[in-house]
């Protein structure tokens, strides 16, 4: 991972990053909300890599976690979902939720443990990729936040 960067995104990236959550297949549905929130791993100028969080008072929606197929195992996807966690930690989100069709195997190395959708805040589930971008048959998973001291 010596060439790639992990860094905030810009509303330049997202064209970008939009097409390669596509080519993922990945929901786009309410990405351009949240800009300010969205983190790119880059390999020079090319993005290879996204996470992006979406605040919802004191819980957030950790979404569009994605890395190239050509950089995969390699620590960049980690580095993402930390980079988005610290960003929680900072906002004062007490639980970060997450849907997932793909990676539930993922994401518990983080302590994401799966739940029943019924137990995630009304104002999350309203989220467009909770309401209508993901499957019912998306597994959820939360995440409570530990803030620093």
């Amino acid at each position: 991972m010596t060439d790639v960067s992990i860094g905030p995104g810009q509303a330049a990236d997202l064209d970008v990053i939009e097409a390669f959550l596509d080519r993922e297949h990945l929901p786009l549905a309410g990405l351009r909300a949240c800009p300010q929130h969205m983190f790119v791993a880059r390999a020079g100028n090319r993005i290879i890599g996204c996470a992006s969080l979406e605040l919802y008072g004191d819980a957030a929606l950790l979404r569009s976690v994605a890395v190239d197929a050509e950089y995969r195992g390699s620590g960049i996807g980690a580095e993402l979902t930390r980079a988005a966690l610290r960003l929680a930690e900072r906002r004062a989100v007490s639980t970060v939720y997450l849907l997932t069709t793909t990676a539930e195997q993922f994401f518990p190395r983080f302590g994401f443990e799966m739940i029943d959708r019924a137990d995630v805040p009304p104002a999350v589930r309203m989220s467009a990729e909770f309401a209508h971008a993901c499957p019912a048959s998306a597994f959820v998973m939360r995440k409570f936040v530990t803030s620093p001291t």
